[in-house]
């Protein structure tokens, strides 16, 4: 009874897995390119690292079932991804536009590294190596001979 019961809950997810990336027709090969395209420019909402394309979530099946949906309606792919930034705003976009909001995103990581290596030849300007003064070099000495003799 016990492996009716495991079979049939193996079954019941494999078949919810397969049931959420349905495959769409598309009436001809254009349809299906600029279909492909808004999937992997479009964001997943739940997985927020992933496009629609790459997600399996059930919110990223029913965003692709949108965009299937609306672009067998006529729309064009700007108006689809204008219809979405409306409902979800601009997180919906894989790639976000240059925006003072974005700007940190697009250009941080350049200016981090600028500014490291700003830091990394500052501080190696400054440790510029000096010959020690002749005192100096006496002290070392002093400190570091030992008399050879034994105790």
């Amino acid at each position: 009874m016990k492996t009716v019961l495991g079979v049939f809950l193996l079954w019941s997810v494999a078949l919810g897995a397969a049931a959420a990336d349905t495959p769409f027709q598309f009436a001809d090969a254009t349809l299906a390119a600029r279909y492909q395209h808004l999937a992997t420019e479009l964001r997943c909402l739940v997985c927020q690292n992933q496009s629609l394309a790459d997600s399996h979530a059930d919110l990223a099946q029913d965003l692709r079932n949108e965009v299937y949906r609306l672009l067998n309606t006529g729309r064009s792919d700007q108006e689809i991804v204008d219809f979405l930034v409306a409902r979800y705003g601009k997180f919906v976009l894989y790639r976000p536009p240059v925006s003072p909001l974005t700007g940190l995103l697009w250009f941080g990581p350049a200016l981090l590294l600028g500014l490291a290596g700003w830091v990394w030849w500052r501080i190696g300007r400054r440790a510029e190596a000096q010959a020690p003064s002749e005192a100096e070099v006496a002290a070392m000495l002093a400190l570091t001979q030992r008399d050879s003799t034994p105790p």
